[in-house]
C-alpha cells in the first residue's frame, strides 16, 4: 500500500476570524483549545465547570468536598465531574465515593488558554461576596 504521507503528527489546527472591528485578528487553534471553548463558553454549565475547574487547581477534592466549598449540589457538582473527566480536563484517583479529581496535565499545560477564554466571555471563577 501507498505510504500515510497525508498523516500529520501534530493536531491539526483551524483558524478562527473574529468578526468585531476592533479585535479583527485570525487565531488558530487546536482540537484541545476548541474542546475549552465548548465545555466552557459555548454550552451551558460553563461557569459551573469553570468554578470546579479552578477549585480543583487550589487543591485536589472529592465531590463532596467541592459540593461543600462551592456552595454546590452534590449531583450537579457529579454531573460536571464526569463531563470535565470524560473529556480529559480531570483525572482521578480512588473508588466511588472517596475518588479525588486533579486537573491533568493536558488542562495544565492549556491554563493560559483557558484563562483568556473566561475573560472573553466575562466567566467569574470566584463567587464574589458582598
Amino acid at each position: 500500500m501507498g505510504s500515510a504521507s497525508w498523516r500529520h503528527s501534530q493536531p491539526a489546527k483551524q483558524a478562527i476570524i473574529s468578526l468585531a472591528p476592533r479585535d479583527a485578528s485570525v487565531v488558530t487553534m487546536d482540537s484541545f483549545e476548541r474542546l475549552l471553548w465548548w465545555l466552557f463558553a459555548g454550552s451551558a454549565g460553563a461557569k459551573t465547570r469553570a468554578l470546579v475547574l479552578f477549585s480543583l487547581k487550589e487543591q485536589p477534592k472529592n465531590a463532596q468536598q467541592l459540593s461543600q466549598s462551592l456552595h454546590l449540589d452534590y449531583t450537579t457538582v457529579r454531573h460536571h465531574l464526569r463531563v470535565l473527566e470524560t473529556n480529559k480536563i480531570v483525572l482521578a484517583e480512588g473508588d466511588k465515593y472517596g475518588r479525588v479529581y486533579f486537573v491533568s496535565e493536558g488542562m495544565e499545560s492549556h491554563w493560559e488558554t483557558l484563562e483568556g477564554i473566561l475573560k472573553r466571555t466575562k466567566v467569574k471563577t470566584k463567587e464574589t461576596r458582598g
